[in-house]
């Protein structure tokens, strides 16, 4: 169900990439390459849609606005963006849909309610479509092994079809930081700790003024359908910069998880620009851990 990628880069050095850059490249190319076929068109693009969830890297989002078409931020779990699959089929309320073939689903779908082109998160899950409610590493290989056919195509390697897109739209970079703490007395340490965020959020981090904290178990938030979003233990920590960061305890693993997003201008020297934001989010991680102690 998920898919890891390593790319080699000019030099030839393999390079591993993230679960959030990944997404992005895939949801770029399929904007991209959707407009250039006329599927997507200034008449039926606002019924396209990518979507996915709060904790993946708002490049993604930022892709979604340069062609047009809409985004949706979903809580974390395959199963919220496989939920408004469902919901945008439910619109369609004709058995016949799903017989039609899938270009004519997709036809269909671009007019009448919203079409999928891409759903990912960050933890390696994609899917290209709504024929699959779940990640789907089968088809991502697929749609993965198209970029890189195109991008050669290109003269250009992955490496640099993705800082191509970082230069047009910015860098944004993460940080997933997790700490671990096992048994009943673990549990009982991470429920503490998310206590402790909630009712003393911290007012500073890097120097960047926190500016908002969005508490998902305890105020309401609807998604950009209007849909309300459930309630879940997470903090969405906003800063100054724009940076963001996320704190939540793991579903399925006795850990908490601290996500960092940040983004920069990448018209300047963008090795420097990855150093630079690189170094910026270990310094945050190494602070919010210092915190925790």
């Amino acid at each position: 169900d998920r898919m890891g990628v390593a790319v080699r880069d000019a030099s030839g050095k393999m390079i591993l990439l993230t679960g959030n850059q990944i997404g992005s490249i895939m949801a770029y190319y399929r904007c991209s390459r959707l407009v250039a076929q006329g599927i997507l068109t200034e008449g039926n693009r606002k019924n396209g849609v990518i979507i996915k969830t709060f904790v993946t890297t708002d490049l993604q989002k930022r892709v979604a606005e340069k062609f047009g078409v809409g985004c949706i931020d979903t809580l974390t779990g395959f199963k919220y963006i496989g939920e408004k699959m469902h919901d945008y089929e439910k619109a369609h309320n004709n058995a016949e849909f799903a017989k039609l073939p899938a270009a004519e689903q997709r036809a269909a779908a671009l007019q009448a309610s919203h079409f999928v082109i891409f759903g990912g998160e960050e933890s390696y899950g994609y899917t290209g479509g709504d024929y699959v409610r779940d990640k789907d590493a089968n088809a991502a290989v697929l749609m993965f092994a198209e970029v890189a056919a195109w991008a050669k195509s290109q003269g250009q390697t992955l490496a640099e079809y993705l800082d191509a897109i970082y230069r047009e739209l910015g860098f944004y970079t993460e940080r997933l930081g997790t700490l671990t703490f096992e048994g009943a007395q673990g549990a009982a340490q991470i429920a503490k700790l998310l206590a402790s965020f909630r009712a003393q959020p911290p007012a500073v981090y890097q120097g960047q003024a926190v500016t908002k904290v969005d508490d998902f178990g305890l105020q309401d938030f609807v998604d950009a359908d209007g849909k309300k979003i459930p309630k879940e233990t997470m903090l969405l920590f906003h800063m100054a910069d724009g940076s963001r960061m996320v704190v939540r305890g793991s579903g399925t693993e006795p850990k908490i998880k601290f996500y960092f997003l940040t983004r920069a201008d990448a018209t300047g020297d963008l090795a420097a620009i990855k150093a630079e934001r690189k170094a910026f989010l270990e310094a945050w991680w190494n602070e919010v851990q210092d915190d925790v102690k």
